[in-house]
């Protein structure tokens, strides 16, 4: 029994927590505001900023930066490649989850 099917990898990027939990944000918005990923994701700035910037060189999220008013802000949005990636680890992760393993296991003695 193969542990994944071969067209549902792990992407390694994503077996990281807060990376997936920024793309899960983004997945079914537009854009959304730095700090409102923040907020949601439940980490600090420094954080969500190291994280986005692996995100964003991987080309699974697009960074814009602008002003509203006098205030600088920045808006984080997923990109297709980002929600594709996205899509196929949580296949990978529902395929693990569904396997029947129950025909490994040792009975109980």
């Amino acid at each position: 029994m193969s542990a994944v099917h071969p067209r549902h990898r792990l992407d390694d990027l994503l077996t990281h927590g807060v990376r997936l939990s920024v793309l899960a944000a983004l997945d079914s918005v537009e854009k959304a505001e730095f700090a409102l990923v923040r907020d949601v994701v439940e980490v600090s700035d420094s954080v969500l900023s190291k994280q986005v910037a692996l995100l964003e060189a991987a080309g699974y999220v697009q960074v814009d930066k602008g002003k509203v008013g006098r205030r600088p802000r920045t808006w984080l949005s997923i990109t297709p490649s980002g929600a594709t990636a996205y899509r196929e680890h949580l296949r990978a992760l529902r395929d693990i989850a569904a396997q029947d393993v129950s025909r490994l296991a040792v009975p109980p003695a």
